[in-house]
């Protein structure tokens, strides 16, 4: 159905409290009922508005099933022209467009284009987050596996939109609701944020992701409000650390696509929020996706981007931090010469750290840091030829391992994996064993998925020494792991 045309309901039907309670609580078999009964809608007219079949309309009128996709939740409210507050969503295209008009995808002079015509206007980011952090709680197993399956956008796809982090925020007025928040509650959620920092920095994994998720939709809601515009610049602000905490998450639970759609959000709150420093740190969490993705051209355009946008305003440790990612881009295009000057870079703006005072979220990226980076990146190179670039990058690994113990978690064990192929590597099988079983001690206590990756690269080395005891209950140790 034409997303602009009228709707096939008569008003009288949604202004009854029966299926407005109905919509409200997403009971469709009820609404469903409802709207045969007083709107005259047949089973067919329905599941032809919403694009469902005859069948699952059937039963859901039944009970025998509900509708639990968010997705489809969109579909059923724009297919029947249901207002999206009456559903818990945002306001739909539709909504904010004359039904005259419908023909047209041009704008009028002096009409205000919709959200997805200005993608880097705040309101529009506060739907965003709206809409993405609903669709992410109420997602059901097979909505996980879809998400599961979708891929990361790269190329153009992803590059030419984030063009726009570069330029100053649209301005848009809308009608809100006063807001209440003050410092403290700001000062409360900056604290629960940094919580959350912490803890997917120490174990990885999405246990947590959900109550990130509720945290995030309840400060989009709070943007929904007017308020005093120091609340409202750090309200956006800690959106935007929650956002790129969510994509963190997101990502180490292996939801790729999901992960870039967290990050794009927390760019553009970032931006929402004159915060181009932690946008410059966004845009290196996504470079590094794209560089675990085998996409360095598009690492290195991310990392580029953010050098541009905040060249003025970057501290020592976030310079070093970019550098790394653009030496990371180079060692995976092979380039060694390019890989040490950006390095060389890295580790000379991380020299200047301790005299300047630097945002808390990026106090973790030290020499510790820097260490273990530049010891992956080298392993990375070693894979091509170990005997140039093995011993270094295990020297590089042993540096970090040095400055951070256990406690670091998933940093920790993805030093311990690295370490242990590069003993493979070396050709010294006594040392490999010796830190693979301290690896898989290390990654049984993290929850990454990503750590299980680099893990499962890390067993490959133990199948052709099966005849060695030591190996072989090392790759047994691997293998349990990975199968729990």
């Amino acid at each position: 159905m034409d997303a602009t045309a009228p709707g096939p309901l008569e008003p009288e039907v949604l202004e009854r409290e029966d299926c407005r309670r109905a919509l409200a609580e997403h009971d469709f078999t009820a609404a469903f009922s409802l709207i045969k009964k007083y709107g005259g809608l047949s089973q067919n007219r329905i599941a032809a508005a919403c694009h469902l079949t005859p069948g699952k309309v059937s039963s859901i009128i039944s009970g025998q099933q509900q509708i639990t996709s968010f997705e489809v939740i969109r579909r059923v409210s724009d297919g029947l022209r249901i207002p999206g507050h009456l559903l818990g969503l945002a306001p739909r295209p539709w909504e904010s467009r004359p039904m005259q008009e419908h023909a047209s995808a041009e704008p009028k002079a002096g009409e205000q284009p919709h959200a997805d015509e200005v993608p880097w206007r705040p309101d529009a980011t506060v739907d965003l987050a709206a809409d993405l952090t609903r669709s992410d709680l109420v997602m059901d197993r097979r909505a996980v596996s879809r998400v599961l399956a979708g891929a990361a956008l790269t190329g153009a796809a992803l590059l030419d939109p984030l063009e726009g982090w570069l330029q100053p925020p649209a301005e848009a007025e809308r009608p809100r609701r006063r807001g209440r928040l003050g410092i403290r509650e700001i000062e409360e959620l900056e604290s629960t944020a940094r919580a959350f920092r912490a803890w997917d920095h120490k174990y990885g994994g999405g246990l947590r992701r959900k109550a990130v998720l509720g945290q995030l939709s309840e400060v989009a809601a709070h943007l929904d409000e007017h308020q005093a515009p120091q609340v409202e610049q750090r309200l956006y602000q800690v959106m935007a650390q929650l956002a790129g905490i969510a994509a963190t998450m997101a990502w180490d639970t292996g939801l790729q696509r999901r992960a870039q759609q967290y990050y794009l959000l927390a760019l553009r709150t970032s931006h929402a929020g004159g915060d181009m420093v932690f946008g410059a740190n966004v845009l290196a969490g996504m470079a590094r996706q794209m560089l675990y993705g085998d996409q360095p051209q598009d690492a290195l355009e991310l990392v580029r981007l953010a050098q541009d946008g905040a060249r003025q305003v970057a501290g020592p440790r976030l310079r070093a931090l970019l550098h790394t990612r653009e030496a990371w881009a180079y060692a995976a295009m092979g380039r060694t010469a390019a890989f040490q000057r950006a390095t060389a870079q890295a580790a000379e703006s991380l020299a200047d750290a301790e005299k300047s005072e630097e945002p808390y979220w990026i106090a973790y990226f030290d020499q510790a840091e820097l260490a273990g980076t530049t010891g992956g990146r080298l392993l990375e190179l070693a894979r091509q030829n170990p005997k140039r670039h093995a011993e270094a990058a295990a020297t590089e690994i042993r540096r970090a391992l040095a400055r951070r113990g256990p406690e670091a978690g998933r940093s920790h064990a993805l030093d311990r994996i690295g370490l242990a192929q590069c003993h493979f590597l070396l050709g010294d099988l006594t040392g490999a064993v010796e830190e693979t079983h301290r690896a898989v001690d290390a990654a049984r206590a993290t929850r990454s998925s990503r750590v299980r990756a680099q893990l499962g690269e890390l067993y490959p080395y133990t199948v052709g020494n099966s005849a060695a005891r030591p190996v072989r209950e090392a790759r047994d140790r691997i293998r349990d792991l990975l199968s729990t």
